[in-house]
């Protein structure tokens, strides 16, 4: 698998730390306000690199932080009114709201950077006293960038350039003027902490760094974000890192493009700035994600809602086709063993689906050329359902409308499978029932079901039908007819 590393500025092969292991870290937001749909865009991009390594079998720990103490917090506090723990914890809650709203799973570890202060002192007195870092007068401490000497690997940059055009600000007791602060002294008003330079706060580059070493150790695989923070947040991260541990934070830095509004960038002034809320209220959360996975994730995306439109019409048709389907498996009027050479040809084609769709995860996560086989697999589909005249072979369409979901479900888009709550009243109840019996199923659960079904197909009710069908399927089950009639047997 290729994976294009930012710090090499090449695709490099995913060579895991641990075989058959991932340890992976994404940045997350800064709780302050409602994310926006470009901060969206990055946390979705890693719930798919997540969820595609899953799916090749990988065991991924996954951790994302929840920055809630800053500057941004702080402002905001105060023109409220409010404390920033308040503010912090509103946005912390309705962040989590919105990435459930738009099926990213949660991080194996969310540590929040003000119950992590005791680890980001532990490694800034490492790094003062291996001489990386500087407490001065008013109770600051600053990182030494020129005591690095891998400074600038991960951006690509030269110290010496960085000073060239740069914007100094305006502090005396800075060593150098491209020092960073890891503490910063305690201001009347702003949450502070105890710590060996007196009461204060960490800068906001020394929580990740602090992070990912307390709960994945360092090196990891992955480090992600989005583009805007490669230099200087993941720069600083990596040299911290590099300085007090004497190892790298990470092999492969990993960052996603940015967002643009009609091709435009967002902004409030512009009148062209949306929060996730806002779309999510107005569109369902798995076209949001077809349309952003239409673009490679280190592309800039540029999101318009007429685009949107097009992928809830996408996502549409992929719901009706999977329906369909089942519904022509369910109604197959052709044995196994009459398979003709379009059934044949059409199981081709589900194969060299896949592949091609595998192919394209495995170079960078290209989740375009993924999304491409996919309506391939679809446009394919139709064409067989449409050509058979209703003689379809049974598992020829289980196994298109299985691939389909499969595929789907490694990027996450979950609507097109019925759910649970979408089953008929009653028949969740009679699948726990059977789910809870090990061996063979109860006879009068598994008639039940099965009466269930053939009630629905006489009423030509073929929703739930398809409902029936899939909680069979969800607990382990398949419906074989036989010359008796159908019955239940164990999947495999």
């Amino acid at each position: 698998m290729q994976v294009y590393n930012t710090q090499a500025h090449r695709k490099v092969e995913l060579e895991p730390i641990e075989e058959g292991r991932i340890r992976m870290y994404v940045c997350g937001p800064t709780v302050y306000d409602q994310i926006h749909i470009g901060n969206a865009r990055t946390f979705l991009s890693f719930d798919v690199i997540r969820r595609y390594l899953m799916f090749k079998g990988y065991q991924v720990t996954f951790a994302q932080n929840l920055t809630d103490v800053d500057d941004k917090i702080i402002k905001r506090a105060n023109e409220q009114g409010r404390t920033a723990e308040e503010v912090a914890g509103e946005y912390a809650a309705a962040f989590i709201d919105q990435m459930h709203r738009l099926g990213v799973l949660d991080p194996d570890i969310r540590p929040r950077a003000t119950r992590e202060i005791g680890a980001m002192i532990e490694m800034i007195q490492g790094l003062v006293e291996q001489g990386n870092a500087y407490a001065v007068p008013s109770g600051d401490v600053y990182f030494s960038v020129r005591s690095c000497p891998t400074y600038g690997t991960v951006s690509g940059r030269n110290v010496d350039d960085l000073m060239v055009g740069a914007r100094i600000e305006e502090n005396g007791e800075k060593a150098d003027p491209l020092d960073f602060a890891l503490w910063k002294a305690a201001k009347p008003g702003e949450p502070s902490w105890d710590s060996p330079w007196g009461k204060g706060r960490p800068g906001w580059h020394t929580e990740c760094s602090a992070m990912v070493h307390r709960y994945l150790g360092t090196p990891i695989d992955i480090h992600g974000g989005g583009s805007d923070l490669v230099f200087p947040h993941h720069e600083n991260e990596s040299a911290q890192a590099t300085c007090c541990w004497h190892e790298r934070l990470a092999n492969v830095w990993m960052h996603t493009g940015m967002l643009t509004i009609d091709g435009e960038k967002m902004s409030k002034s512009l009148g062209n700035f949306y929060t996730l809320k806002e779309v999510l209220d107005r569109y369902p959360a798995d076209a949001v994600r077809l349309l952003m996975l239409q673009t490679h994730y280190r592309s800039p995306l540029d999101f318009s809602f007429k685009r949107l439109d097009g992928a809830v019409g996408s996502l549409e048709r992929l719901q009706g086709l999977v329906k369909n389907l089942r519904w022509a498996a369910d109604n197959a009027s052709t044995e196994e063993h009459e398979k003709s050479d379009a059934d044949r040809a059409f199981c081709a084609d589900v194969s060299a689906a896949r592949e091609a769709f595998v192919s394209a995860m495995d170079d960078d996560f290209n989740t375009a050329g993924a999304l491409a086989a996919i309506y391939g697999l679809a446009t394919s589909a139709n064409a067989y359902l449409a050509a058979s005249g209703g003689r379809v072979v049974t598992s020829v369409a289980l196994r298109a409308s299985d691939t389909l979901l499969e595929l789907l479900d490694a990027l996450g888009v979950e609507s097109v499978r019925p759910t649970a709550s979408d089953l008929p009243e009653g028949l969740v109840g009679l699948a726990a029932r059977l789910a809870s019996f090990e061996g063979d199923a109860p006879e009068a659960a598994a008639d039940a079901l099965l009466a269930a079904r053939a009630e629905a197909r006489g009423a030509r009710d073929w929703p739930r039908a398809d409902a029936i069908r899939d909680a069979i399927s969800s607990i382990g089950l398949v419906i074989e007819d036989t010359p008796a009639g159908p019955r239940l047997k164990t999947q495999g």
